[in-house]
Parts: structure tokens; sequence; C-alpha cells
């Protein structure tokens, strides 16, 4: 198992170790990592979602329903369907979002990919994906798969990890590090 799996939690990585097992014997791959994708989307696009995902409150019977009824109207494949089911029965649909990487971390590693996990203060648009993508790709050698997330708290600018290396170029760090520099002057 990767450290990019490994780092997602126990629960979260071996429930996205089965999936992407059943994905691979089923020849689904591509269709339930574009499924995890859409699902992505879906949470980080809505606070309701995220939090119905995270609620202790719900009942079994309740998630179960929602999910079911959130999987049918995104259209997902059957596989990723009957997995959403699965763990919302198991109560365990607060793990989903680190399920999501851990698959994702398994696809790229099996694939001969990086997965670069990227913050921004605002979404990056397209073509700034595309530019980012490229600048990884020939920074690392392989081709690279981003995990965007949106971060506002970093003002600006871009926080990206690839593996074990991070690279920082916040706005907000770089003001902490400016504090820091003016604090020892005087």
């Amino acid at each position: 198992m990767s450290a990019d799996v490994a780092g997602v939690g126990d629960v979260a990585a071996r429930y996205a170790s089965a999936l992407y097992e059943l994905a691979d014997e089923n020849g689904v791959i591509d269709a339930v990592a574009g499924d995890l994708l859409n699902l992505q989307t879906m949470i980080n696009d809505s606070d309701d979602f995220a939090r119905f995902i995270k609620s202790p409150v719900l009942s079994r019977i309740d998630q179960s329903k929602g999910i079911a009824a959130i999987a049918e109207k995104a259209q997902l494949a059957p596989i990723t369907t009957k997995f959403l089911g699965l763990v919302a029965a198991n109560r365990r649909l607060f793990a989903l979002p680190g399920m999501m990487v851990g698959f994702r971390a398994i696809l790229a590693e099996r694939r001969g990919e990086a997965t670069a996990h990227v913050t921004s203060a605002a979404p990056l648009s397209d073509s700034q994906t595309a530019s980012l993508v490229e600048a990884l790709k020939q920074a690392i050698g392989r081709k690279v798969d981003v995990a965007a997330k949106v971060d506002p708290s970093i003002l600006g600018g871009l926080i990206v990890k690839v593996g074990s290396r991070m690279v920082d170029s916040s706005l907000k760090s770089k003001l902490q590090r400016l504090k820091l520099a003016m604090k020892g002057v005087g």
C-alpha cells in the first residue's frame, strides 16, 4: 500500500482498496474513477452534501436512502452505487472523502502516475489546471493527477504536495515568514 493510501486512514484505505479491486475485476475502473470525481465535486460544491455525509445524527436508513437518491440522480455506475450503499449501511459515509483520495492514489500508483494535492485560494480554471499539470509533469518526469482543493484562508498562491515533497507558495505563508523576519529586526 502506498504512502498516499496509508495517509488517508485505515478505514478509508481498506474501503478504497476494496473498491479498486472490485472495479478492476469488473473492468470499470475508469467509470468508478469518474463517478468518484463527480462525487468529490458535489461534496466541494454543496455544504449540505458535505454535512450529510458527516452527520452522526442521521440514522443508517436515512443515510442509505439519501445516498441512493444522490447516486440515482447523478447516474453513477452500478458498482459505485452499490459501494455507496454499503458505505452508508456500515455508517462510514464520514470517511467517504478519504476513500476517494485513497482510490485515486491506488489508481495513480498502478498507472505509474503521481497524485498532486493542490490547494488554492480560489478554484483553478481549466487552463490553469492544464498548465500546472504540464509543469508538474516536467518537474517529476511522469504523468500527474491533480486533486484540487480550495482554501480561501491561504489568500493567494498555491500549496502543492506530491508524495513527500511540498511547495508552499501561498501568500499566507509568505506573510508569516515576513512577520517572523520583521520580529528579528529591531
